[in-house]
């Protein structure tokens, strides 16, 4: 599949999508400020090898974990399953996902998680749009427990390609704006230093020990 004029998995339409839910009063939103990467690498880190990331790298991060988040988020996420992979000539590319995570403000709470995913690699851009039911791979619809909202996220890749920063926002799909689903993105910022995902990719991919100073 290449042309995306008249098709329903553009990246155009589910930006319109996540924007529209995002300017709703009624959703919660948040959004992570975005960290200068190789500066907060050499302030908060030890690093057992000389490591600068680029745009390149970074977006090569969010590439994998959007396929593959067990991997790269396993403090959130502990199965995942992503099929119907498309590309697309506008240089951008659709596929779906379901994955099991933990809740985030119920308390040992897990449960699956459905989402159409929407990558821009022109933009380095992705957004991932939560979704109540998916049609899987035989065919046969599939539905979640709800046992939570559901919620939009984007990630993607600003800044220069020496200067990289990572971009995290979320809405939550609520009846109301519930300041109680802040906390644990306010945790994040507390804790300081890089994502847990970045950290895991700098470890692994880049095989480069990291430790906080």
């Amino acid at each position: 599949m290449s042309n995306v004029a008249n098709i329903e998995h553009s990246f155009f339409a589910a930006s319109q999508e996540f924007e529209n839910a995002w300017e709703n009063p009624r959703n919660t939103r948040f959004e992570l400020p975005a960290p200068d990467v190789n500066k907060v690498l050499s302030e908060c880190y030890e690093v057992g090898k000389p490591v600068h990331l680029t745009g390149n790298m970074v977006w090569d991060m969010e590439l994998k974990k959007a396929w593959n988040p067990a991997n790269y988020i396993p403090y959130v996420v502990s199965r995942d399953h992503a099929w119907g992979r498309y590309s697309f000539d506008d240089d951008s590319e659709y596929f779906v996902r379901e994955i099991e995570a933990k809740a985030w403000i119920i308390e040992d709470a897990i449960g699956p998680v459905f989402e159409e995913v929407f990558i821009s690699h022109k933009e380095r851009r992705m957004i991932f749009l939560g979704r109540d039911k998916l049609t899987d791979e035989t065919g046969k619809t599939i539905r979640t427990n709800e046992y939570q909202p559901l919620f939009h996220v984007e990630h993607g890749v600003a800044g220069t390609e020496d200067a990289p920063l990572n971009t995290w926002r979320i809405v939550i799909l609520t009846e109301n704006n519930d300041p109680l689903y802040h906390q644990p993105f306010e945790e994040m910022v507390k804790a300081g230093g890089l994502p847990g995902f970045l950290e895991i990719y700098i470890n692994r991919d880049l095989d480069a020990q990291l430790s906080r100073k």
